[in-house]
């Protein structure tokens, strides 16, 4: 029955179908096989039970304000921000990059939009300064992951609800693997500046860096919001949700007013249009998982893969290759409602903590979105850049294996991860 769940959905992704037609699909298929006397509204019901939790309202939210805040000059003014601080540095550009990438995953939460917002501006500033245009876009496309990790994350929100795992200990576990990443990415980024005799910039005086700030200011709020209203207990990571969309608001539209207001309905429309092929992915998902856990497909999949009685280590290498595979070939949505529930069994006779578990599958996610043949930020920035795919992947195998070594290091020390989290609810 596994190879029949699969062949229909393989089958139907060849044909060129949309990934929530196969998920569908799948599910009517393993519903019929499973419960040939049970009433078909039961699917419509599981549907309706998966975009249930009100964990979900906060998706739209920070999809709304990630879609304001790129409409606006909110990455601009992070840009400017960083690059007054390091852009003297030797590789200060590429670094600003890989910085602003952290600080805009703060506000926006999505690899895509990061990849939108920040490839845009600073491209043609680092091609003028001598950069190959490999190494630019490669830069770009995984530093984005960054911004998966980074709280407010809508990886982490979908596997939050999935797993029933809490979204705000999801969050503050993801800043220390990001730091890590940006420590690593900013490292590589000197080095290849060196070994490429990339110029330097002029250093920005002080009074340039104060009036940096001071265009920044209003921005860096995001993650003051977000992060100290959730863990100062003053709101949830929904009610946050909803405050990040107000803040998104006040800023573009009366702070630096390059939004106005005629422009919010067809930014709405946008959010709405993802919103709805998020949340029918979701809803999908639920029914898809609902199928195979009474089927004990999971179950199945575990025995035949040898891991019944796997310890935690072997167990997290297992989740960490399947998610990182999955990724590159399907939306990391559609890999977390789908592998969730298979390695759930696995998880908790490991032991093994869910948030340490939702942490490294986010980075697996991240970084198969970002990886050929068919990672969804490449495309993303072959739309952006406009340049061919052979041309937006060859820079990123370093990358790759930084961010695989980042993997590697939070099997090995969990303490990357759970550290601030500990801090901050024990």
């Amino acid at each position: 029955m596994t190879i029949a769940l699969l062949g229909t959905m393989i089958g139907l992704l060849v044909l060129g179908f949309p990934m929530m037609i196969p998920l569908i699909v799948a599910t009517i298929v393993g519903f019929v096989v499973f419960f040939p006397g049970m009433p078909t509204e039961n699917i419509i019901q599981q549907m309706i039970g998966g975009v249930r939790p009100t964990a979900l309202i906060a998706v739209p939210m920070f999809i709304f304000a990630a879609d304001i805040v790129t409409k606006g000059k909110t990455a601009d003014r992070l840009l400017d921000l960083v690059m007054a601080f390091v852009g003297h540095v030797k590789g200060g550009l590429a670094v600003t990059s890989a910085v602003t990438c952290t600080l805009f995953g703060a506000v926006s939460g999505s690899t895509q939009a990061t990849v939108v917002a920040i490839g845009g501006p600073l491209r043609p500033r680092m091609l003028a300064a001598g950069y190959k245009d490999s190494f630019v876009m490669a830069l770009t496309i995984n530093a984005s992951d960054i911004a998966f990790l980074i709280p407010p994350s809508i990886g982490m929100i979908i596997y939050g609800v999935i797993s029933g795992t809490s979204i705000a200990e999801l969050f503050i576990a993801g800043i220390g693997p990001g730091l890590i990443i940006l420590a690593m990415f900013a490292a590589y980024s000197i080095w290849f500046a060196y070994r490429e005799g990339i110029p330097t910039l002029p250093k920005s005086t002080w009074a340039e860096r104060r009036t940096a700030i001071k265009k920044a200011i209003w921005p860096l709020g995001f993650p003051v919001i977000i992060i100290g209203g959730i863990y100062g207990g003053i709101f949830s990571p929904t009610e946050a949700a909803a405050v990040s969309v107000a803040y998104a608001l006040f800023l573009e539209v009366v702070v630096f007013r390059e939004v106005s207001l005629r422009e919010i309905p067809d930014i709405a429309m946008s959010t709405g249009l993802i919103t709805a092929v998020v949340f029918i992915l979701v809803g999908a998902g639920a029914a898809f998982s609902w199928v195979i856990s009474f089927a004990m497909i999971p179950q199945g999949i575990i025995a035949g893969l040898g891991l019944d009685d796997a310890g935690p280590y072997m167990v997290l290498i297992a989740i960490s290759i399947a998610f990182f595979v999955g990724c590159m070939f399907v939306d990391p949505i559609v890999v977390i409602l789908v592998l969730t529930p298979i390695f759930a069994p696995l998880v908790q006779n490991a032991g093994l903590d869910p948030v340490l578990v939702g942490t490294l599958i986010t980075l697996q996610v991240a970084i198969g979105s970002a990886t050929p043949p068919f990672g969804c930020d490449i495309f993303t920035a072959i739309a952006i850049f406009r340049r061919p795919y052979i041309e937006v992947i060859r820079g990123s195998p370093p990358f790759i294996l930084m961010l695989l070594l980042a993997s590697a290091m939070l099997i090995a020390f969990p303490q990357t991860a759970l550290f601030l989290r500990d801090l901050a609810f024990d």
